[in-house]
C-alpha cells in the first residue's frame, strides 16, 4: 500500500484516526437541521439573556487563583512517578524531592500572604476593616 510495507499498519491507523473526526463533523453537518434566526444567533449563557458589553475585564484574582491551582496540580502529578520509583532512585532523589516540597511550601506561603488564595472581592480591604474593628473594640472595652 505504501512505500515502506513494514509500517502499513501505522499508516492505516493514522488515516483512520484522522478521518473519524472529519466524518463525525461532516455527517452531523448534513443531518442536523439549520434554522437561522435572531434567537439562534444570540449568545446563550445558561438561559440568561446577555446584557451589556461582552468585552469586560476579568479581575486578576481569577488568573492568580488558576495559576496557583495549575502549579500545585502539575507538581502533585510530578510527585507520583517519584513515589512509584522511590526504592530505585535512592537518597539523592529523596533530597531533590524534599527541596521541591520546600520550594512549593515557600511559594504557597508567598501566594497566601499576597492574597492570591483569597476569593473575596477586596481581600486586603476586608482584612484592614477587621483589624480596625478589633482595635475599636479594644478601645471601647478599655473606656468602659
Amino acid at each position: 500500500m505504501f512505500l515502506l510495507h513494514k509500517h502499513d499498519s501505522f499508516w492505516i491507523f493514522l488515516l483512520v484516526s484522522i478521518s473519524i473526526p472529519y466524518l463525525a463533523f461532516s455527517i452531523s453537518g448534513f443531518i442536523a437541521p439549520t434554522r437561522k434566526g435572531p434567537e439562534k444567533l444570540a449568545s446563550y449563557e445558561s438561559g440568561i439573556e446577555p446584557k451589556g458589553n461582552t468585552w469586560i475585564r476579568f479581575q486578576i484574582r481569577y488568573y492568580m487563583f488558576a495559576s496557583v491551582f495549575a502549579i500545585s496540580d502539575v507538581e502533585t502529578v510530578s510527585l507520583y512517578p517519584w513515589a512509584i520509583g522511590f526504592k530505585e532512585l535512592g537518597l539523592f532523589a529523596f533530597i531533590e524531592v524534599i527541596i521541591l516540597i520546600l520550594i512549593l511550601i515557600v511559594g504557597s506561603v508567598h501566594a497566601w500572604r499576597k492574597g492570591a488564595l483569597e476569593w473575596s472581592q477586596f481581600p486586603n480591604i476586608q482584612v484592614r476593616e477587621a483589624k480596625a474593628e478589633l482595635t475599636l473594640g479594644k478601645i471601647y472595652l478599655s473606656i468602659q
